[in-house]
């Protein structure tokens, strides 16, 4: 969908998030940071930032590669397992739904 966004307004770019003043521009993180927080302003989210968009992927790979954090962990090249459960905020969370299927009779 994003891809063709772009082709259908004529904003042919080699960036991902091109300037729409200059194509050939790139928006920097700080202009990205801004429009990212003026949306979370817009949608009464006080957390989203840049950030965000990098674990919200890395989220998206967990579960759609089959919950293998192996890949999730090399894509954020961390170096265990344990942190990029930590970061994804899965650890807890992981551990109270074990415990939740565990039959203590």
């Amino acid at each position: 969908m994003y891809r063709q966004w772009p082709l259908d307004h004529k904003l042919a770019s080699e960036w991902l998030l091109p300037s729409i003043q200059h194509l050939d521009w790139y928006l920097t993180e700080k202009q990205f940071y801004k429009i990212m927080s003026k949306v979370g302003d817009l949608l009464g989210i006080n957390y989203l930032g840049t950030h965000t968009m990098r674990k919200t992927e890395a989220y998206r790979v967990y579960t759609q590669s089959n919950y293998n954090i192996g890949r999730v962990m090399r894509l954020l090249n961390h170096s265990s397992e344990s942190m990029t459960l930590t970061y994804l905020s899965l650890d807890q969370a992981s551990q109270e739904t074990m415990l939740d299927q565990i039959d203590f009779g």
